[in-house]
């Protein structure tokens, strides 16, 4: 493997990018949660849903916090490392980004504020709607980045000029490419299946140490209800964005399942050995005809191979092979949890099952993976276009040295595992210490009966005379 500075700039930003996206796909599912959190302390004055609400806003503020900087740097990326991109299809991608800044980032930073610091300055529905707009905001900032990204995986709605520079025609379709509705709902899912294996991992955790903190037992149950139903919904939806995988990327497919040569009543590869070298799967465990119809939606459907395309233009197969198993996998294990999980609700003794405890603990991690998994299927699966079937990375790179290239990775790499490495080690211990270590936070009042503190005012004996 030859490293020149195209593959190091792609080596950065895929390694930039995978550990941003751990953050907002935590930071989506937890903003909603925690909005449902203040809005059942609002509904019931349940006192476990505000001290859960206490413990859970302060991993928020990090991991928001921890997420921004990332996502800076990747900006400042796209502009060092793929500048000839940049320049060619930012009159495209630049406004959904902008889009992206002024609809959702200024939104969450806006009333993170009074998220995190109005408990005594503002009245507690004030707060409840700051933390649901602070929600609303995580969501609207996927939707524009997945809608650019979307468009970069079947682009439409554009003319080429003769420069070289892409120009919108249609935004409708720009925004709403035909790939984004399933995508878009994929993530989605994804960032609460991710929020809800954290959340019952670390109230698993607690139990593990005191079966009877019944916060942590309150929000394991809430963790499994939302992986139960959410972990099959994800199944779906993931069905259904192959298919649209299958319909605009047929490359992508043949890589994802390894189908070397076009044929009729597919097996479906469980486990294999792609070669590239001789176009062939050195071994493998398939299921006859069942890749047709998981692909395609019929035993009998014909599914294009790798070999119909040229070496060229195919993506890299092994990678998206094994990243597409490793999510999959874990998918069902998520599945499989939540069933387990919801089986040992409805019986009741959650807190005693000690090996339930110990699988969610065991299964905290799996959102993190799955997501990042799923991002090299969909971003390597793409290659070699960085838009597909328009501009290939090798003609977006910038007109950088190898030299130069790997300096900042090296750099990269040091910097984010000494500082987000004590980020993310401090989330762990606050997520160790659990909710009760937070409970004497200060809370919004709430809202009392008119005359309530003319009624509640001291009476001097004279008064009551």
């Amino acid at each position: 493997m030859h490293f020149d500075a195209l593959l190091l700039s792609r080596l950065q930003f895929a390694f930039t990018i995978a550990f941003h996206i751990i953050f907002p796909s935590f930071t989506i599912g937890l903003a909603s949660f925690l909005a449902v959190l203040e809005g059942l302390w609002l509904a019931t004055r349940n006192e476990a849903f505000k001290v859960l609400y206490l413990f859970w806003v302060k991993i928020f503020a990090i991991s928001f916090g921890m997420g921004v900087v990332t996502g800076v740097v990747m900006s400042y990326e796209i502009g060092t490392n793929w500048s000839v991109y940049a320049t060619l299809v930012a009159p495209v991608i630049g406004p959904l980004l902008a889009f992206e800044v002024l609809a959702a980032f200024f939104l969450e930073a806006s009333f993170l504020g009074v998220m995190l610091f109005g408990w005594k300055k503002v009245g507690p529905r004030l707060h409840f709607a700051a933390t649901c707009l602070v929600a609303l905001g995580t969501l609207i900032s996927a939707f524009w980045i997945i809608s650019a990204n979307s468009w970069m995986q079947d682009p439409s709605g554009y003319v080429r000029m003769a420069d070289g520079t892409l120009r919108a025609t249609d935004w409708g379709q720009v925004i709403f490419s035909p790939t984004f509705p399933v995508r878009f709902g994929h993530m989605v899912l994804a960032a609460y299946l991710t929020t809800a294996l954290v959340v019952g991992a670390a109230s698993a955790w607690r139990l593990l140490k005191d079966h009877e903190e019944d916060e942590s037992c309150l929000a394991l149950k809430m963790a499994i209800g939302m992986f139960a139903i959410v972990a099959p919904l994800q199944l779906l939806v993931g069905d259904a964005s192959g298919k649209e995988v299958l319909r605009v990327q047929p490359a992508k497919l043949a890589a994802i399942e390894a189908f070397w040569d076009t044929r009729r009543a597919e097996a479906f590869h469980v486990v294999a050995w792609p070669d590239e070298a001789t176009e062939t799967n050195r071994w493998e465990v398939a299921i006859p005809k069942l890749g047709s119809l998981i692909t395609a939606g019929r035993v009998d459907a014909e599914i294009k191979g790798l070999k119909d395309f040229a070496p060229a233009d195919r993506p890299p197969v092994a990678v998206v092979f094994w990243a597409f198993r490793v999510m999959v996998g874990l998918g069902l294990g998520m599945i499989g949890l939540g069933a387990w999980g919801a089986f040992r609700v409805w019986r009741g003794g959650l807190p005693d099952d000690r090996w339930l405890l110990r699988a969610c603990v065991a299964m905290g991690p799996a959102g993190f993976i799955s997501v990042v998994a799923g991002w090299t299927v969909a971003e390597v699966g793409r290659q070699p276009f960085v838009v597909y079937g328009v501009l290939r990375t090798a003609e977006a790179v910038s007109p950088v040295t190898t030299g130069e290239v790997s300096v900042s990775l090296i750099a990269f790499m040091a910097i984010y595992a000494l500082i987000f490495g004590f980020g993310a080690l401090y989330i762990l211990r606050l997520m160790a210490a659990g909710p009760l270590a937070g409970a004497e936070a200060p809370v919004p009042a709430m809202p009392r009966p008119p005359g309530y503190a003319l009624a509640a005012a001291p009476v001097e004996p004279e008064e009551r005379s």
